[in-house]
C-alpha cells in the first residue's frame, strides 16, 4: 500500500534522509515507511545525479543504520535538531 504524503512531509523525509546522523529507522518511526520506500521517494523526487550522489553517500554509512551504530549512540536525531515526536513534523 502506497502512502500519500503532503509536500511538507515529503520535504521532511528527504531532509531526514540527507542528514548524516538520522538513521532510516527514525524515518520509519516517524512516517511509517521502510528504508526501501524512503529510497524510492528519493529516487522519484530528486534529479538522477543527486540521487546517485545521495546513494553513494549513505551506502554503508553506520550512522544511517541503527544496527551498525556503536552502543554509545542511542538517539534518533542530532542534539541541535528540533523536537520530533511520532508522526508530527515540528514547526519551522
Amino acid at each position: 500500500m502506497k502512502k500519500e504524503f503532503t509536500e511538507r512531509e515529503l520535504d521532511r523525509i528527504i531532509e531526514m534522509a540527507w542528514e548524516d546522523r538520522t538513521p532510516f529507522e527514525a524515518i520509519t518511526f516517524q512516517f511509517g515507511i521502510s528504508e526501501q520506500e524512503t529510497i524510492e521517494i528519493m529516487r522519484r523526487k530528486m534529479k538522477p545525479s543527486s540521487f546517485r550522489m545521495w546513494r553513494k553517500r549513505v551506502q554503508g554509512r553506520s550512522t544511517k543504520h541503527a544496527r551498525l551504530r556503536g552502543d554509545g549512540v542511542n538517539r534518533f536525531k542530532c542534539t541541535r535538531q528540533r523536537h520530533i515526536s511520532g508522526n508530527k513534523v515540528s514547526k519551522r
